[in-house]
């Protein structure tokens, strides 16, 4: 191989670990930041409390779960009552129910009742809380029978 092709191949092969350098730190930055409701707030201004989301219900219907059921995940088989409390869930000891799961934030979700509704909102975790094959960005509505996943442990809402 002739000295200038030589050459080019190691330029080459440095533009090409210099990339994956730049895709490396570039998904880090993404990983680690936060996001704005997770960040904390400035001295002086009054927290952000976001709206529930509304929920169209048939005249009269109410809704009600009366349980939350573990159905996949370390603590399968674990039933949690619901009354008119929150439900937190997360790795933290002061969890409502606490998951040890590498994918579950500290503080990860929380369920809790709005006029007779289940509501789950993300409390800024960073895997995320789903309904169903849905990520959740704001409070939602919980129906029963259907998947709640935090982390690797799946719930369900149910009568």
């Amino acid at each position: 191989m002739s000295e200038l092709g030589l050459t080019l191949a190691r330029l080459a092969f440095l533009g090409l670990l210099w990339l994956f350098v730049l895709a490396t730190v570039l998904v880090l930055r993404r990983d680690l930041t936060q996001p704005a409701e997770a960040r904390p707030i400035a001295l002086g201004r009054a927290p952000r409390q976001p709206k529930p989301a509304k929920v169209p219900r048939a005249k009269g219907a109410k809704v009600r779960g009366s349980k939350l059921i573990i159905t996949d995940g370390a603590l399968a088989g674990t039933v949690i009552p619901l009354a008119t409390a929150d439900v937190t869930i997360g790795r933290a000891a002061d969890s409502t129910v606490v998951v040890e799961d590498d994918y579950a934030s500290s503080r990860h979700t929380r369920v809790f009742n709005v006029d007779g509704v289940w509501m789950v909102e993300d409390l800024g975790s960073t895997n995320g809380t789903w309904i169903d094959r849905t990520r959740i960005t704001s409070p939602t509505a919980l129906p029963v029978g259907v998947p709640l996943r935090v982390g690797r442990t799946t719930l369900q809402l149910q009568k």
